[in-house]
């Protein structure tokens, strides 16, 4: 899951994780949530993430050091996140230094078995094209329920989300992976997941944005 904790400035001792690098690999194995779509399209690899460290141990500056510019980068991120105050600091930290983590994604072996770095590559690619396409989808529904939406155009928004395969399954997929953050105390991260599924049409998710989100 992790590999050699780097520090990119500072010489003096670097901050840790409360019970080491194998308490951390267990953290963030037992809390990640392999992303949707990188789930659907076997993409593994991994992230780094840079941070600094305060004098609590809390976390900040969180941010992608070296990523794929996909969903992968978020979850590194976000499961991250979800160390802060968890780590242990030296008197003589320097609170400046920046520090870099590789997080590993690993696809289903089984399932993900005949996939190559060229149906990768393109999996990658196809992610980045969509996202217009999901921009358009999201900001169409968000401007309806605001009253703003040109309806005329709704046809056009359906035919998007079946060429992205918006489905009722696809918005129960995110649901759920929503509440499995809401388990690991990531509300922030939940009601994120939660409101995209109203976004792209679906009210799988508006009793939990109800209950949870404000």
């Amino acid at each position: 899951m992790i590999g050699l904790l780097l520090g990119l400035g500072g010489v003096n001792a670097q901050p840790h994780y409360k019970g080491g690098d194998n308490a951390l690999n267990y953290f963030l194995r037992d809390n990640l949530v392999y992303p949707e779509y990188s789930r659907q399209n076997c993409i593994s690899g991994t992230i780094q993430v840079s941070f600094n460290v305060d004098e609590v141990g809390k976390l900040h500056n969180v941010k992608i050091y070296k990523g794929m510019g996909i969903d992968l980068d978020d979850e590194a991120i976000r499961v991250l996140k979800l160390t802060s105050g968890k780590w242990i600091v030296a008197p003589d930290n320097d609170l400046n230094a920046n520090l870099v983590i590789p997080i590993t994604f690993n696809a289903d072996d089984t399932r993900c078995r005949e996939s190559g770095n060229t149906d990768i590559g393109a999996a990658i690619e196809a992610y980045k094209a969509r996202q217009g396409l999901v921009d358009a989808i999201t900001n169409y529904y968000s401007n309806k329920y605001q009253g703003k939406a040109d309806t005329t155009k709704e046809d056009q928004i359906i035919a998007l989300k079946e060429q992205l395969g918006f489905d009722d399954d696809f918005a129960d997929r995110i649901v759920k992976q929503a509440n499995r953050k809401l388990k690991e105390g990531d509300n922030e991260g939940a009601c994120e997941d939660w409101l995209f599924v109203r976004n792209i049409g679906s009210s799988k998710a508006d009793s939990m944005l109800a209950k949870y989100c404000h």
